[in-house]
């Protein structure tokens, strides 16, 4: 018994647990060299006295519970709780308490096992929080072995790259790295491992779908068991990248040469740009903070802003001209966009508005206008702006079911007038009848001047009845001629004029306006056959000369099917007399009349709906015939220019067929020039800038063919995707002579330079003409001067003439 005491003291002496001996009441008994180490009491500090003292305070009710199971001779074993040192400090312990019997097996005291499990727990607790870590980051947390393994990874970063669980211990670093090799990534970890460095950097990660996602990756490595690991975090910064991009796009936009201003919700303005401040006149210390009613002008009314705040807030933006003030007080013209910037609830935060100062445009297109439709000595609208308000009134006449009416007037001796006095008191003559004749009309009726001594008179709104608007024609008329018929004073002296009045009547569309003015000059000549100074209207036997227009339409069809229609091709020239390409331009050779002019059948094809078919087989034609020149050196440069009429543009397939043509006939879209006039392209802005867009992404440049002849409008024209412009021959004709040609001339190669559009001219003749437009900046023409519209054969001799491309500078090469 003595010799198992012995032993039983000795695994008391050694043991690592502390083994405390205690009374029934909780009084120290025993007290063995781990509970001195673990608890910081000696043993003859401890023995006597109450346990209690390694008891937490919270924790005493445990003992009660240890020594109400030893009296039952039970055992307890508690896996964790707590214990306190001498010096205060709490542990973590598990222990067990058990009975102490007598020899007669009467309990007579507690023994309590008990273990310092503190480090174990920290471990665990750490463990935990490792693991709270990984489960609820943000960022992809994972591991990897020397090798580039994946070992351990949180759910974060398994889902960025699109994984599950199976692929821990499978995937490799270069499955979804990209920036380098694989033997380059492995080498850095090797280093970073041996180092025991840390190291941040930005690459791109690609997941399992392919997709790449821009990661910021925060990496540190150390070795374990003599084992290397990189530790990392990969954060998915792809939208910052985003958001980054999108400022830099922001800010280079901010300071772009439009002026810009940022007003919060309630129109205060937040930030203006350089380009506000050059063009208001602003700097950031005088605007900011204020409102930019401000730079109101005064010379819009409430319903003008009412109206454009009603469309801002319907559909969240609103553009157009509007009048502002300087700060020096000066108003100009500007291009206006607002565009109200909305929050994910819908709510506007900001307001942003871009604005172009467009008043020296305006001015120019101004100019332009009243060069291009009005006549500079009378200031009447000449026979462009007739021409359209006819065809108009044409369109109101057969809506409204009320005759119109087209009187031409001549003046009776008017040549003789000039020989014998000269053109300045002709001029004053001219000024005088203008005067007269406006004060004849109607305010809404128009009095236009068609050139020399020609008027043009166009009356709306008659009657109904056909013999009683005659009857309104004939009653304007004499007065017209009374008016007319009363003595001028001219430079001193008096003279007497009277006139010859030729007119139609016309209740439709059917007819074309240069039918009706057809007619009233047929008119007006019987006028001056029956004496002059009266007036007589387009009568039954003028109608034969119509019908020649009937059977020319049915003529054109004919030809049409057996084929008398041709593409003849008319060089244009750079500046250097190179030929750059050629304009296609359609020809009918009529077995019995001969050459018909186009401005005689592309009308008639125009309102037949002809024009359609017509014009895809020029434009097919043209397109083969760039293929055929690709494959020979000397021509494989050459553009081709092909007039697109309106009827053909509006049509909803005409950008899928150009592009069917170019794919069959393998032509080079960018030798495809379409030239467009200006009043097909603004009659519907939008969608002409949809179909533009679309057709020159895929090379195929535009030309504003007739350019100044319509109602061009610069705010629609720096919208266009445009490459050239083109000047019309009626400008170019009479450049050396008359001064209002010669400033519309200058006027658009001007334009044209300031919108980064190349100029050409038509219909160049002479040495002169071309010399005039070369020292204004006109550097490209097309013109008999260059050669006449030839047939295919032709037009290749004329380029490779001397194998040089180059045209002399006469025109004794014409073929």
């Amino acid at each position: 018994m003595k010799k198992e005491q012995m032993m039983m003291a000795a695994i008391v002496e050694s043991s690592e647990d502390a083994i405390i001996g205690g009374t029934l009441d909780g009084f120290v008994t025993s007290w063995n060299p781990a509970a001195q180490r673990i608890f910081g009491y000696p043993v003859q500090e401890i023995v006597g006295q109450s346990v209690l003292a390694l008891f937490p305070h919270g924790r005493h009710a445990e003992l009660e519970t240890f020594h109400s199971a030893v009296r039952k001779g039970k055992s307890v074993r508690q896996f964790h709780t707590e214990r306190i040192r001498k010096n205060g400090e709490r542990i973590d312990v598990s222990l067990t308490v058990s009975p102490i019997r007598d020899e007669e097996g009467v309990i007579i005291g507690a023994s309590s096992i008990v273990r310092d499990i503190t480090e174990r727990k920290a471990a665990e607790r750490e463990r935990n929080r490792t693991n709270a870590i990984l489960k609820t980051s943000s960022d992809g947390i994972h591991i990897l072995d020397s090798d580039g393994t994946l070992v351990e990874a949180n759910d974060a970063f398994l889902n960025m790259l699109g994984y599950d669980r199976s692929v821990i211990g499978k995937l490799h670093i270069t499955d979804w790295q990209t920036h380098r090799s694989g033997a380059a990534i492995i080498a850095e970890i090797h280093d970073l491992i041996r180092q025991n460095g840390q190291k941040i950097i930005e690459t791109r990660h690609r997941r399992s779908d392919g997709a790449l996602i821009d990661v910021e990756i925060n990496m540190s490595a150390s070795e374990i068991d003599d084992k290397g690991y990189l530790y990392a975090a990969s954060r998915d910064i792809t939208g910052r990248k985003q958001t980054e991009q999108a400022l830099r796009l922001a800010a280079t936009v901010f300071e772009s040469q439009e002026g810009m201003v940022i007003t919060d919700a309630g129109g205060a303005i937040l930030q203006v740009n350089r380009a506000f401040t050059k063009i208001a006149g602003y700097t950031q210390e005088d605007i900011v903070g204020q409102n930019p009613r401000r730079l109101k002008s005064g010379h819009h009314d409430v319903a003008f802003y009412r109206e454009m705040w009603a469309c801002i807030n319907h559909s969240g933006g609103w553009q157009g001209e509007i009048r502002n003030r300087r700060k020096n007080g000066e108003v100009y013209l500007e291009w206006l966009v607002i565009t109200a910037v909305k929050n994910n609830q819908g709510l506007v935060t900001h307001y942003v508005g871009t604005f172009t100062d467009i008043t020296s445009h305006k001015t120019a297109e101004d100019e332009i206008k009243n060069l291009a439709f009005y006549d500079p000595l009378t200031r009447l609208p000449n026979r462009r702006l007739l021409l359209d308000r006819l065809q108009h009134a044409m369109a109101s006449s057969n809506r409204s079911e009320k005759y119109g009416a087209l009187l031409l007037l001549d003046l009776d001796n008017f040549k003789s007038l000039n020989d014998t006095l000269g053109h300045e008191v002709g001029d004053q003559l001219l000024q005088q009848v203008s005067a007269r004749l406006v004060s004849c009309v109607r305010q809404g009726d128009t009095v236009a001047r068609l050139g020399g001594d020609e008027f043009v008179v166009m009356l709306e709104g008659l009657s109904g009845n056909p013999d009683e608007a005659a009857s309104q024609v004939e009653a304007l008329g004499g007065k017209i001629l009374a008016t007319l018929d009363k003595a001028y004073q001219l430079a001193g002296f008096v003279h007497h004029c009277s006139a010859s009045i030729g007119a139609t009547l016309f209740l439709d569309h059917l007819d074309s306006t240069d039918a009706l003015l057809q007619r009233s000059d047929l008119a007006m000549y019987r006028a001056k056959g029956a004496g002059r100074n009266t007036l007589c209207f387009f009568d039954q036997e003028m109608q034969a000369l119509v019908m020649r227009r009937v059977a020319l339409e049915a003529e054109l069809r004919d030809a049409i099917l057996k084929g008398q229609l041709h593409v003849h091709y008319q060089a244009q020239v750079d500046g250097n007399r190179f030929v750059t390409g050629a304009e296609a331009l359609l020809r009918w050779q009529h077995p019995l009349r001969g050459p018909v002019s186009p401005s005689e059948f592309i009308p008639i094809a125009e309102e037949t709906g002809l024009i359609l078919s017509l014009g895809s087989w020029v434009l097919q034609t043209a397109c083969t015939q760039l293929a055929l020149w690709a494959t020979l050196p000397e021509m494989a440069h050459l553009t081709i220019a092909v007039n697109v009429s309106a009827r053909q543009f509006r049509h909803k397939d005409f950008v899928g067929e150009v592009m069917s043509m170019l794919n069959r006939t393998g032509a080079n879209p960018k030798k495809l020039k379409l030239e467009l006039t200006e009043g097909m392209l603004l009659d519907n802005v939008d969608d002409t800038i949809v179909k533009m867009t679309k057709l020159r992404k895929e090379g195929i440049r535009f030309s504003l063919d007739d350019f100044g002849t319509g109602y061009s409008s610069l705010s629609y024209l720096k919208r266009l995707p445009l490459d050239q412009l083109k000047i019309d021959q009626s400008f170019v004709r009479d450049i050396l002579t008359d001064p209002n040609d010669c400033g519309i001339v200058r006027t658009v190669i001007a334009l044209g330079k300031n919108l980064g559009l190349t100029v050409i001219a038509e219909g160049v003749e002479t040495e002169t003409q071309r010399s005039f437009l070369n020292e204004n900046g006109c550097l490209a023409y097309q013109g008999h001067l260059f050669g006449h519209p030839l047939p295919i054969e032709g037009f290749e001799q004329l380029v490779n003439r001397d194998n040089t491309n180059k045209l002399p500078a006469s025109a004794d090469y014409v073929i």
